[in-house]
């Protein structure tokens, strides 16, 4: 357990030495990237097996740092589960970087300084410490967006940036109010002593920070960004903003804004249980009539980002549960259909037009992406043996203990996203012309999946295939971190 910390160290150290490597060649860029995550894999693997799941978060480093505030790291069996998440995601998005070559030193080095952020947040145990690293996991977001990405970079960057950096305002504000009121940083005391604020200041100081970590969940009306953001992005950072930096604003929502303001949950939970449902619904329709193959995954995720809103605005245990493992399960399943879209087919195709796509037998000219984006849009639909089954069912039926009329509504999605997803199967991958029509000087063969896309989509089916399967692998981590005295305030308090 003591080895997390050197998550976050050996991402560093690795973007330094990726970035240095990079200014000469780019072979050992693409190495030291490499070496990098596997090393952060290896350290999660050594420290799961040495975890013991436990109602408190066992403290890794606290070293003094600041007056206010102090570098304070810890894990309980959610940042586990979420550590595992980014080692796994990271992973998958360097073998799917594989061809990068420009600059590719830089490329890497910004993508494992992302990397070392997000482990950052995930290990926090104290408010200011978290915010700063989640400041230090959107700065390099920008860059691989508006150098290394496609269609509208640079609007796509700014944007994601802007909406980013503005929930960062909010979410200061709200820390700068509490620490105005005399509450200290350290995440063990931040919820405790925050009992003593008077109804008013809870709510206002849940509204900022809740609202502040939900416009990087990509809560409607503020998630804009995300479908703009995951089609400009090249393809690795794709399935990190989509894989883990979309996780960070929901896991401040559940860390910081739940447990240290009961009284401002009670207040906006039909808010925001609306809101979630909202996008549940509204992204999947709209996910539905687009044309652009990364603009339906790109609204797919909003909309199954919405069930881990609803999750955390009802907070009932098995709810809570659910959101937590539909984090991990949409990190894992959002992540590999970023890769097969923009990877396999954009960068071969060339076109991520539905239309044209269709004119194409990608079925017989790429059969691993038909295959995998197939079993990857089973996965995302909640189909039972995949991840999001377990997890999408759960936030369904502790919404229901709560309130059935929640339920029903966001219920409505599950049809939504299977219409989606067989739409979309349908218009990229099993086009109307036979292969045989095709001439080899109207559309020349395309190049075949690499060893390393191949590794990356196995990787990450597995992954789905296994939590899907035997889902208590990861909720024997998550039910006990559920019941520490602080989240059972915020479950006894939304039961009200």
């Amino acid at each position: 357990m003591n080895l997390l910390p050197w998550t976050i160290y050996l991402s560093f150290i690795g973007a330094s030495l990726a970035w240095l490597a990079g200014r000469r060649w780019s072979a050992p860029a693409r190495w030291l990237a490499l070496l990098t995550a596997l090393g952060n894999l290896g350290i999660i693997g050594w420290a799961a097996l040495d975890f013991s799941p436990a109602a408190e978060t066992q403290t890794l480093v606290d070293l003094p740092w600041v007056s206010f505030a102090s570098y304070h790291l810890a894990a309980d069996g959610i940042s586990m589960t979420l550590v595992l998440l980014t080692g796994i995601a990271a992973l998958a998005g360097i073998l799917f970087s594989w061809n990068i070559t420009h600059r590719t030193g830089d490329f890497f080095a910004l993508f494992l300084a992302l990397i070392g952020g997000v482990y950052g947040v995930f290990l926090s145990a104290d408010a200011f410490l978290l915010f700063v690293f989640y400041e230090i996991a959107i700065v390099p977001k920008y860059f691989l967006v508006a150098v290394w990405g496609s269609t509208n970079r640079e609007y796509g960057a700014m944007k994601l940036v802007l909406y980013s950096f503005a929930g960062s305002a909010l979410v200061m504000a709200g820390l700068l109010w509490a620490g105005a009121a005399g509450i200290s940083f350290d995440m063990n005391f931040f919820a405790a002593q925050t009992r003593i604020l008077s109804q008013v200041q809870q709510t206002g100081m849940f509204a900022l920070i809740f609202t502040g970590f939900a416009v990087l969940a990509g809560m409607v009306p503020f998630h804009t960004w995300a479908p703009t953001g995951h089609v400009a992005a090249p393809t690795g950072a794709s399935m990190l903003l989509a894989g883990v930096v979309m996780k960070l604003g929901a896991y401040g929502c559940l860390r910081l804004a739940l447990p240290a303001f009961p009284l401002g949950l009670d207040f906006f939970q039909p808010l925001i249980a609306a809101l979630g449902i909202a996008g549940i619904l509204y992204a999947g329709l709209v996910a539905l009539v687009q044309t652009d193959f990364k603009f339906v995954i790109g609204y797919s995720s909003v909309s199954h980002m919405g069930f881990v809103l609803l999750g955390l605005a009802v907070a009932t245990p098995r709810a809570l549960a659910g959101a937590v493992l539909q984090m991990f399960s949409h990190g894992i399943v959002a992540g590999l259909l970023f890769a097969v879209v923009g990877r396999m087919v954009y960068e071969r195709t060339h076109t991520r037009d539905l239309h044209q796509l269709h004119r194409l037998p990608l079925f017989r000219m790429l059969p691993f992406a038909a295959v995998v984006f197939s079993l990857a849009g089973i996965a995302s639909m909640g189909m039972p043996g995949f991840s999001g089954f377990p997890a999408e069912f759960s936030i369904l039926i502790g919404t229901w203990q709560h309130n059935a009329l929640w339920a029903v509504l966001a219920a409505i999605g599950i049809p939504v996203a299977a219409a989606y997803t067989l739409r979309v199967v349908h218009l990229a991958f099993f086009g109307k012309i036979a292969a045989e029509e095709i001439s080899s000087a109207d559309h020349p063969p395309l190049p075949p999946t690499t060893w390393p896309e191949r590794l990356g989509a196995v990787l990450l089916l597995a992954v789905s295939i296994t939590v899907g399967i035997h889902p208590g692998l990861l909720l024997d981590w998550i039910v006990p971190a559920l019941q520490s005295p602080l989240m059972q305030i915020v479950s006894n308090g939304a039961a009200q």
